[in-house]
């Protein structure tokens, strides 16, 4: 059998080599546009950085070394122009040459990834002017700073690239000005979550603009010139174009395959497409979202990996099926680390889910040993089963564990009940007796039990008319009750609200109406909830507010 790959990376090279330790006969053959078979694409901005050392180092494999271990013939700067399916035969271009050529095969894997989406503006094609998918697009960048020495750069888009050049500009000592188009950064997160991001990139000195729609870029001399629609323009010395990427689905279209959403590949769930003799894995296909069940892109290595372990083997004859994916990411912004997975209240919102969702900030490890600091975590669930549907965390330390843990609970489709249940691994410098996972389910089973009603913050606040002190009239309408300390109180409350610390509300309940529903604060959630179960057995309507006035400082302040 004659197997030949497009695309190395992720899913082509993990096809490979899979398919070399099922089928030692096999015939294995990568064709790679670029001069690099395997490398470390999601390292590349951390080279420009200098984090990452050597350029070796972003090399997994080169083509030496996937002959030498498992006798694949690896082609740097051989690009496909065309396939012909009904021929199973490929039209090749030598890129050093020039030359083509023609290659048949027995069966064929498309891995060729996705490219970055170019803003229709006129400019960005200037020198000045990059993007960042490939080694080579890393190098022209490191190459640039070294030999020009930028002092400024506008990285225009938001997402996992924008986010990371903006950091690792940043550490090479550039002034950053971030434009993002929509109202917030990392579109996995909701923007009461990003707006954690939002801070912690100003508090880096990186100037960010939001709302902000790019209608070209000009060279003015060895400076470039950045037009706003909304805005006055802007003069850098360099620029990156980080807003988004797209399927590289152009030699599937020519051949003819069913093309999925937005241009991409359809396949079954063994990774076949149209045609049982191709197979395509990776940023390029279309993916069944394993929470919602419709179809998605999500752009992501470890996906990509999965997909060509599973093209390799029913290729090989053992049936194998892909069962979708659910995007757990994460990301280093500077001292934070922000994580996703699952589905967040948009796409809940778009799928007309019945849902919810918790605020909780927990202390990475035991409060009492050194080092513990917050994480502000988000978890959706589903009404009224309690299955979880996605979570955001953010914080210093600790945010993977708990994400990864949250993405086997969403994977083995858990309920809030299970997460109370998980016997999770403690030690004070790791974490606590009760960790943040089985808070949130503890927290999620409370409100599904009805044994504390919720309000979050928009609505909280979208009734700020009516919501004023207690008085001598009960009036009926909501009352804000703040139970923070007089203390924490002063530092900075909710205009109109009453406040009675927690530990003197039983004695002083007598000062809260009985006829006005209660939307009760604290900083975190934790005192406001101890208060309403103390109200709510006094016969009060008492709402707590997700997150507290600790969240709502970070994100709608």
């Amino acid at each position: 059998m004659k197997v030949v790959i497009i695309g190395g990376v992720a899913g082509g090279a993990t096809a490979a080599a899979r398919l070399r330790r099922l089928k030692e006969d096999a015939q294995i053959i990568i064709l790679e546009r670029s001069g690099y078979i395997s490398y470390a694409n999601c390292g590349l901005p951390y080279y420009i950085g200098g984090e990452i050392k050597e350029k070796r180092e972003l090399a997994l494999n080169t083509p030496e070394s996937f002959f030498n271990r498992f006798r694949i013939d690896a082609r740097v700067g051989h690009e496909v122009t065309e396939i012909d399916p009904k021929r199973r035969l490929l039209t090749v271009r030598r890129l050093e040459d020039g030359a083509a050529y023609q290659e048949s095969y027995d069966r064929l894997i498309l891995s060729p990834g996705a490219k970055p989406v170019i803003p229709a503006v006129p400019g960005t094609e200037l020198d000045r002017v990059f993007t960042l998918r490939t080694v080579e697009d890393t190098f022209a960048i490191d190459s640039f700073i070294g030999q020009f020495h930028p002092q400024k750069a506008v990285v225009i888009g938001g997402g996992f690239i924008g986010l990371e050049m903006t950091e690792n500009l940043t550490r090479r000592g550039i002034s950053v000005t971030l434009l993002q188009r929509s109202g917030q950064v990392m579109p996995p997160f909701d923007a009461d979550m990003a707006a954690l991001l939002h801070g912690e990139i100003k508090r880096q000195g990186v100037e960010l603009k939001l709302y902000t729609d790019v209608t070209a870029l000009r060279a003015a001399g060895e400076r470039v010139i950045v037009e706003q629609k909304n805005g006055p323009a802007l003069e850098t010395d360099m620029v990156v174009l980080a807003v988004g990427v797209q399927p590289d689905s152009t030699l599937a279209e020519k051949a003819g395959l069913r093309l999925g959403i937005r241009g991409s590949i359809w396949t079954d769930a063994h990774m076949r497409t149209s045609d049982e003799n191709i197979y395509a894995v990776g940023d390029a296909v279309q993916v069944s979202h394993f929470v919602t069940g419709q179809p998605a892109l999500i752009a992501l290595a470890g996906p990509a990996n999965k997909q060509g372990r599973i093209a390799a083997d029913n290729i090989a004859g053992i049936p194998r099926q892909y069962h979708g994916s659910q995007g757990s990411s994460i990301l280093k912004l500077f001292e934070l680390t922000a994580a996703a997975t699952g589905i967040n209240e948009k796409e809940a919102r778009r799928q007309g889910l019945d849902y919810d969702y918790v605020i909780l900030s927990p202390s990475s490890h035991a409060s009492y040993y050194p080092g513990a600091v917050p994480l502000t975590m988000k978890v959706l669930f589903e009404v009224p089963t309690g299955r979880i549907l996605g979570a955001q965390i953010a914080g210093v330390d600790g945010v993977d564990k708990r994400i990864d843990v949250l993405a086997a609970a969403i994977r083995g489709e858990m309920k809030a009940e299970d997460l109370t249940e998980l016997d999770l691994a403690y030690a004070p410098p790791y974490s606590s007796a009760k960790d943040p996972v089985n808070m949130a389910g503890y927290m999620i089973e409370n409100l599904l039990e009805g044994l504390v009603r919720q309000v979050h913050w928009d609505e909280a606040v979208s009734s700020a008319g009516a919501l004023r002190a207690a008085s001598a009239e009960d009036t009926g309408e909501p009352l804000l009750l703040d139970v923070r300390t007089v203390r924490e109180f002063g530092r900075g409350h909710i205009e109109g609200a009453l406040n009675i610390p927690l530990d003197q509300l039983r004695e002083r309940i007598h000062e809260i109406p009985q006829n006005r529903t209660l939307y009760v604060y604290c900083h975190s959630g934790l005192r406001s909830y101890l208060a309403c179960r103390i109200l709510s057995q006094s016969g009060r309507v008492c709402c707590n507010v997700a997150g507290g006035y600790g969240f709502y400082e970070k994100t709608m302040l």
